[in-house]
């Protein structure tokens, strides 16, 4: 993983870990002696897609850097209800102060790969990828999009720096789609690439007239998506984007566009069910 994503993640480690102890985890420091060597258990309580066991394993280290952290399952894998996921083993303080914070990382993540692993399920068998947006929880972006790889889907830009993504309101605030585009590459010294959004086909007609290098289908029903496959004859990526439901997502797919963006990966995550089992060394073998 690139230097400046393991840096950020450690960032985001730091801040949960220091909005949730603040001056000291005041339970565990009077009920678990000093230097007490206690072992836990991360136990699957549903069935998904684990993701975020490396994330974990940083937070335990934060508090404890020679902390035996072994997990039992890799990120990415899909587990059952009961699985053992992982297990950490070292003083007792640390685990209970660090198992918050870890949990709702995994949690979160795994729950984000649940759902992304659902959509990339029911689009299996057409071209169609599944992509994430930018609904994320601010400041957690790299967390969630990481999340969204481990489930099977790809992530879109990251944010607004690395592509250009014309939208309605740009299109309206420039009087039109042909004039985005050609601010964009007169002033764009790094030439980034550039998405538009279109609402019909006579917008899709005029995108196409412009060589972007993709075309979002904002919001369009499935005939008209149909038609619009038709019409781009392969020339243009196309991403088909609004009111995509794990209901409607194989119809999508179906109409043979490229890419289908998901929201609800990220803005409407339902958090896998998973815990942390407290024992004395030795407690689980």
């Amino acid at each position: 993983m690139h230097e400046t994503i393991l840096q950020q993640i450690g960032d985001i480690i730091a801040r949960a870990l220091a909005e949730d102890i603040g001056d000291g985890d005041v339970t565990s420091m009077y009920t678990i002696a000093a230097d007490a060597r206690h072992e836990g258990r991360f136990l699957a309580k549903a069935s998904g897609v684990v993701a975020g066991l490396a994330v974990a394993e940083r937070v335990f280290r934060a508090l404890q850097p020679d902390i035996e952290f072994e997990s039992r399952a890799a990120d990415g894998d899909r587990v059952e209800r009961g699985e053992d996921l992982a297990w950490v083993r070292g003083n007792g303080r640390a685990i209970l102060t660090a198992e918050r914070v870890a949990l709702n990382f995994m949690q979160r993540m795994s729950g984000v790969a649940t759902a992304t692993r659902r959509y990339v399920d029911a689009v299996a068998g057409t071209n169609a990828v599944i992509l994430d947006t930018r609904k994320t929880v601010p400041g957690l972006r790299v967390l969630d999009k990481w999340a969204v790889e481990l489930g099977g889907g790809q992530n879109h830009r990251f944010g607004l720096y690395d592509m250009a993504m014309i939208k309605d309101n740009h299109i309206a605030a420039v009087g039109g789609i042909t004039a985005a585009v050609e601010r964009i590459r007169q002033g764009d010294v790094r030439q980034r690439p550039i998405e538009v959004e279109v609402t019909n086909l006579d917008e899709l007609k005029e995108a196409l007239k412009l060589s972007v290098d993709r075309i979002m289908l904002d919001n369009m029903d499935t005939e008209t998506m149909r038609q619009a496959v038709a019409l781009t004859a392969g020339r243009t990526p196309l991403e088909a984007s609004g009111n995509v439901s794990l209901q409607t997502v194989a119809a999508i797919a179906a109409t043979g566009v490229d890419y289908i963006s998901v929201g609800s990966l990220t803005h409407s995550v339902i958090a896998l069910d998973i815990s942390l089992e407290l024992g004395t060394i030795s407690t689980f073998k």
